[in-house]
């Protein structure tokens, strides 16, 4: 399809038609056919430019409730040829231009609003070409399963809930006891420098910190049946808050929904699970 440009040169081909034949110049008629050439040219280039193109969904990083969540969308060329200024678009926005080199993988990537939690998903992304002159405009209509986690909005911040002393023989701590040697874990910030094994990161290993039988870890359980007075969705900003504010201070904590329990740990595996219960609770299908 001629775009915008192309419809303004076309035009121009047809005023300097008119005038050859008016004046019967052979010149100005060869000068015509040379520029409708590089038309016909254009217009078999753009839409060589998407042929054999293979389009495919990429991972996306979640988000929270308000910001704005970056998609993308995976272009492989199996060809032996470059392809130029290939745009991805969708109701939310369009790409940044990309090249794919033969036998490589592009990623293009556009800028979509979350306004809830849930899962934000894009019902099909075109894919458009306007090389190489931008004369004509190539697309192509894709169905992807594109989508992304939007976990809901932290609340301001509040005072985490009473926490809860265990016994766990030296998984985890945040304060360790000096009885038996039970192994090493990663070091996080703050630990003890007495408890770093040295030894081992003199070695070439990661740095890594020496545990003991008698861990005392402090968790916490972020319930949801214990906020009362509060709706869902101010209840699951909270939870959202806390889970944060926990995973901040490396503390273990677990998460109750009325429909599902995640165990007390730490790390951001952890953090991401109970976001993401958090971000479909109730609502899977969530935009």
């Amino acid at each position: 399809m001629p775009t915008r440009l192309g419809l303004f040169y076309s035009g121009m081909l047809f005023f300097m038609f008119l005038g050859a034949m008016n004046y019967a110049n052979n010149l100005a008629l060869g000068l015509t056919f040379l520029l409708s050439s590089i038309a016909v040219m254009a217009m078999h280039y753009a839409h060589r430019n998407l042929a054999g193109l293979l389009v495919s969904t990429a991972p996306n990083e979640p988000v929270f409730a308000g910001q704005t969540a970056q998609l993308r969308v995976a272009l492989t060329n199996t060809a032996r040829v470059t392809r130029y200024e290939l745009i991805a678009a969708a109701d939310e926005g369009d790409s940044s231009p990309v090249a794919v080199a033969p036998e490589e993988r592009a990623l293009l990537e556009f800028a979509a609003q979350s306004v809830v939690r849930g899962r934000l998903t894009i019902e099909h992304v075109m894919v458009s070409t306007q090389y190489p002159f931008g004369l004509f405009r190539a697309w192509t209509h894709v169905h992807l399963p594109l989508s992304c986690i939007v976990y809901p909005k932290p609340s301001e911040r509040r005072d985490l809930p009473t926490s809860v002393h265990t016994d766990t023989g030296g998984a985890q701590d945040t304060r360790q006891g000096d009885d038996d040697f039970a192994g090493l874990r990663s070091f996080h910030p703050g630990d003890s420098p007495k408890r770093i094994a040295w030894k081992a990161y003199a070695r070439g290993q990661e740095l890594q910190v020496k545990q003991y039988s008698g861990t005392v870890v402090t968790s916490h359980v972020f319930d949801f049946d214990a906020l009362p007075g509060l709706d869902t969705e101010s209840r699951l900003s909270l939870l959202c808050r806390w889970i944060e504010d926990a995973h901040s201070a490396q503390r273990a904590y677990g998460l109750r929904l009325p429909s599902l329990e995640i165990e007390t740990n730490i790390g951001l595996p952890h953090r991401q699970r109970c976001l993401t219960a958090l971000a479909l609770f109730g609502n899977d299908d969530a935009r």
